[in-house]
Order: C-alpha cells, then sequence, then structure tokens
C-alpha cells in the first residue's frame, strides 16, 4: 500500500470513528467552549470558518455568539463571518459572507454554501481537520483546496484547526506541500503550539 492509500485508509477510520463518537455531543459542547475563550482579545473582524460535514465540529454557533458580542462592546465592532465557496476551474475556495438565516445553495461537492453574498478576505481561517499531528499539520480529505487557498491568499490568514481528541496522530509524517497551521483546537483545549 502506498502512501497515498495509507493516507485514504486513514480518512476513511477518522472518519467512521468520529461519526460514531459516542460522547460527540458532548465533545463538541467542550469545542464550543475552548473556541469561545480563545477567540477573547483577538483583533480580528472578518473569520472564514466552514459547514461541517461528515461528523464535524460545528464553529458557527461560536462565531455566532463572536459576532454578537462584538455588537455589545463599549464600540460596537462589526465582525463577519465567510464561509467557503469553491472555485471549481483553480480548485481554491473563496469566502462568502455568512449569517445565520442568510440564502443558502448547495455547492458542486453538495455543501452548503452563501449564495449570492459578498466576499471577504478572512484574517483568521478556522479549519476542519480529519486528523491532526505534531507541528501544526492536519489530515483533511485529500483535496488540496485548503492548502492552495493558503497559498494563494494575501495577506495570509491566521490559521486554526479544529477536531476532537481522537484526530491526534502522533505518527502522521507531513508530505513537502504541506502547509502547518497557525494553532489547533480540541474538545481539551489548545492543542498547538504547545505552550
Amino acid at each position: 500500500m502506498d502512501k497515498s492509500e495509507q493516507k485514504g485508509a486513514l480518512r476513511k477510520a477518522l472518519i467512521e470513528q468520529r461519526l460514531n463518537l459516542p460522547d460527540r455531543l458532548q465533545r463538541a459542547d467542550f469545542l464550543q467552549r475552548v473556541m469561545r475563550i480563545w477567540l477573547v482579545g483577538r483583533p480580528d473582524t472578518l473569520i472564514g470558518a466552514y459547514w461541517p460535514i461528515k461528523g464535524e465540529f460545528d464553529p458557527l454557533p461560536a462565531l455566532h455568539r463572536w459576532k454578537e458580542d462584538g455588537e455589545l462592546i463599549d464600540e460596537p465592532v462589526l465582525r463577519r463571518i465567510g464561509l467557503p465557496v469553491v472555485d471549481k476551474l483553480h480548485k481554491t475556495l473563496t469566502f462568502h459572507a455568512w449569517y445565520p438565516g442568510c440564502p443558502m445553495e448547495e455547492d458542486a461537492y453538495g455543501i452548503p454554501k452563501p449564495k449570492d453574498t459578498e466576499i471577504i478576505v478572512p484574517t483568521l481561517l478556522f479549519v476542519p481537520c480529519v486528523g491532526y499531528a505534531p507541528g501544526g499539520y492536519r489530515l483533511g480529505y485529500g483535496g488540496g483546496f485548503y492548502d492552495r487557498t493558503l497559498a494563494a491568499l494575501r495577506p495570509k490568514p491566521f490559521t486554526v484547526g479544529l477536531g476532537f481528541t481522537n484526530g491526534f496522530l502522533p505518527e502522521l509524517e507531513p508530505e513537502p506541500h504541506d502547509v502547518p497551521l497557525d494553532a489547533i483546537l480540541n474538545d481539551n483545549g489548545v492543542v498547538w503550539p504547545v505552550a
């Protein structure tokens, strides 16, 4: 079995395991809390995230709370959330403004995306992790969308991986094209950088 096939088998096993976690909702609640605390004091006003699929952690409730908190402070700050829209030609992502109740449609992969909202350029980007490893490396779905997007975005956003503790892969070796994340959060707290 070559390296690509090994990663494919690992992805499949991790997704299956994630879907069958008996305490996934409790873990998601813990990660919501970790994320909300981690966001306190961050200067970002444009955050990119993702629509959860295949049992992924849902970052949107914590981000909606972050957006509302910005409107409640003494000097209100306009905070925006963007969700990815696939550019099939270049195999990259752009981020379009999202808010609860905004019009949505399915993309080419059947994933909901904002419909006809403006593009935002996030300064902070939350990325889903199928798995993650020491050094800030993530195992995604294998399409390379985030790697290509991060290589093209200017300025490069601060990147934060989100995943559950079962996704930690201490033996995962990064490939030359892999771009490490700036931070990784899981249901136990901050995994990377190691303090």
